[in-house]
């Protein structure tokens, strides 16, 4: 009986803790909404004022770099580098920078729109400007912070918690 009552007792602080660290972090996240007048905006930037962000490659750096960072991130980096593919709607114009910037952009959005997903060895930069043109659709990641509130959040972790903490009294 005893040993219960510490694993309970242990479960409450533990889920007191974890519920404090969840609002420590949305708390940081909600500050992070300021937009920033740098190419590097806050991890998990699409609810600044102005929108949703991209990453693109940048003009002017290596030719071999380009290739370097283009082929890392359609190879281990998992992009979804399909429309860049001959036939594919962004192959045109067939450039390294053009086919580099849409495989680069399908990373960031994939690795969560923060700002180390979109670096590629500083042959990235990350712009406000969409740039998506006639059949070539650059992709686009819905905010995290508009579709969950965070208050909703931390309760689901409570929730979560007051869960296993009912199944343990359940198996007394």
């Amino acid at each position: 009986m005893r040993r219960k009552e510490w694993i309970i007792h242990g479960l409450l602080i533990f889920g007191c803790y974890m519920a404090c660290a969840l609002g420590a972090s949305v708390q940081q996240k909600a500050e992070s909404v300021t937009p920033i007048s740098t190419f590097s905006p806050p991890e998990g930037n699409t609810t600044f004022i102005d929108g949703t962000t991209w990453c693109v490659a940048q003009p002017g750096v290596s030719q071999e770099d380009l290739q370097n960072a283009l082929d890392w991130a359609c190879g281990l980096g998992a992009a979804d580098c399909s429309a860049v593919q001959p036939d594919g709607p962004c192959y045109q114009p067939d450039t390294l920078l053009s086919h580099a910037s849409y495989a680069f952009n399908s990373y960031y959005q994939q690795n969560g729109n923060s700002d180390i997903a979109c670096n590629f060895g500083g042959t990235a930069a990350i712009t406000t400007r969409n740039p998506s043109y006639g059949s070539c659709v650059y992709l686009t990641s819905e905010p995290t912070s508009a579709s969950t509130p965070p208050l909703a959040r931390s309760f689901t972790l409570q929730g979560l918690i007051i869960f296993i903490f009912l199944c343990l009294i359940a198996g007394h």
